[in-house]
């Protein structure tokens, strides 16, 4: 990985902090994806410089994180999260270290993070600081917990939900000693507030492996919302347009699961609900457009209705010389 691979505001700002005699070096995802072959969604600093060392050398910064040691900074077009190298001690709520200290270098600041393929680094000098083999899984396409698989799950019930979506957005495989530790430790996610639950959830449904948010489900991880049927095929969700309505609508419709048992927005609820109201409004042909044809007073709603039931399974024929298509087929019936 080469730092011209490295956006500009990333790299001025390591720059500016190796001018202070700090370290710094982008880490964790964005490095991933960079290896990968992807573009990173975000950016993020790891360095040696103190939270209040980094908000005196950069004009724009918000305390975001400040008690653990995030600052972020705004810089160009850019909003990058800068975090000072740290150990943490104790998670007393099985999801937030009770303790963080400012003592540690850069291989203990990757020794406390989720999976191998998020603890690597970007060092000055253009290689990669590997210490826990990432880059080995990313070739063989595996998700291992750096270190302990139970110690990395009861710091942080979330991470196991984590990696089942870093798994469905990857195409990757889990571990076997880490999934086997994500089925020991599922009881843990009830600690695990619902909006970081949906939000996990919601990136699985929407990734290219939809399906994947059934291993979530055999192993127990979300066995305290719902009385869950084991072994449901998943598959068809990939034939679901990647549309968060539509996924959890269809995910809903083949599980059972009420989504009122997560915090969602009404909007969302109304779609899984009542979706056949929502595809009413997005019909491609309407009211008007049918009584110009001569269809006349209730009949109007009863074409509409059926078309609008018929775009649920059939998404793809909400267009309206397709609708006109399936109206006239109608009529011959």
């Amino acid at each position: 990985m080469e730092w011209t691979a490295v956006p500009v505001p990333v790299r001025r700002l390591c720059r500016r902090l190796w001018a202070a005699g700090k370290e710094a070096c982008p880490v964790g995802g964005c490095v991933r994806d960079s290896l990968l072959g992807r573009r990173p969604g975000d950016w993020d600093v790891a360095t040696s410089a103190l939270p209040e060392e980094v908000m005196a050398l950069f004009r724009r910064t918000v305390p975001t994180g400040i008690r653990h040691g995030t600052v972020t900074v705004l810089f160009g077009p850019m909003a990058i999260e800068v975090t000072t190298f740290r150990r943490e001690e104790g998670y007393a709520d099985g999801r937030h270290p009770d303790a963080v200290r400012f003592d540690a270098g850069l291989t203990e600041d990757l020794a406390r993070r989720d999976f191998t393929v998020n603890a690597m680094a970007l060092a000055p000098s253009g290689e990669i600081v590997d210490p826990f083999g990432g880059r080995a899984d990313l070739a063989a396409g595996v998700i291992r917990c750096v270190g302990e698989p139970e110690r990395r799950f009861a710091e942080d019930a979330l991470r196991m939900l984590r990696g089942v979506r870093f798994a469905a957005q990857l195409g990757f495989t889990m571990e076997e000693r880490t999934r086997q530790a994500m089925a020991d430790n599922a009881q843990r996610v009830e600690a695990v507030s619902r909006e970081r639950i949906r939000t996990e959830m919601e990136k699985t449904l929407l990734s290219p492996r939809p399906e994947k948010v059934g291993e979530m489900i055999d192993l127990g991880l979300l066995d305290h919302l719902y009385s869950w049927d084991k072994g449901v095929d998943l598959r068809p969700l990939r034939q679901v347009p990647a549309v968060r309505e539509e996924r959890w609508r269809r995910f809903c419709t083949l599980t059972g699961f009420p989504i009122a048992a997560l915090p969602v927005e009404r909007k969302l609820r109304r779609a899984v609900e009542h979706p056949e109201a929502v595809a009413l409004e997005r019909l491609a042909l309407t009211g008007g457009e049918l009584r110009a044809l001569g269809v006349k007073g209730k009949d109007i709603g009863a074409v509409r209705r059926r078309l609008a039931a018929h775009i649920l399974d059939h998404p793809e024929d909400n267009e309206r010389r397709r609708l006109l298509t399936l109206w006239r087929q109608w009529q011959e019936e």
